[in-house]
């Protein structure tokens, strides 16, 4: 399926308030990006980029409509797929300390702690969240 740069903005603004959702501009610039690998269905989207035999995660984001019942977790494995072809042999991600469901999915899909980013996300109003950087051997 093709990415189109205003729907992925807008499931994404559906999905993210901290940190902030991006913006249509922003996902043009990532699907014009011959690092960057896209990987949409009807229920959400994966984007990672790769450089050399490592890849990062920057957003998967399922429809909240769609989320637990595992499309997730197999959008996940899919991107994995794609991105093992392309050479990459680990791939990392940062994910808020407090965001539980997705630190659930990324245990399950075989995510390690690799690191921490101490008040990395800033939420209005209230103490920040440090960021947690997982790694996954591909």
């Amino acid at each position: 399926m093709l990415a189109d740069p205003a729907v992925l903005a807008t499931l994404h603004a559906r999905c993210f308030t901290v940190p902030r959702p991006w913006s249509a501009d922003e996902f043009g610039g990532l699907l014009s990006d011959k690092n960057c690998v896209v990987l949409n269905d009807t229920s959400g989207f994966a984007i990672a980029r790769v450089v050399l035999d490592e890849a990062e995660l920057l957003t998967i984001c399922i429809a909240p409509e769609s989320q637990n019942q595992g499309h997730g977790a197999r959008l996940l494995k899919a991107l994995h797929k794609l991105i093992v072809a392309k050479g990459v042999q680990s791939v990392f991600l940062e994910v808020a300390q407090n965001n539980h469901p997705a630190r659930r999915l990324y245990a399950s899909s075989g995510y390690i702690d690799a690191g921490i980013r101490r008040d990395y996300y800033q939420f209005s109003g209230k103490a920040a969240v440090h960021a947690l950087v997982l790694r996954c051997g591909l």
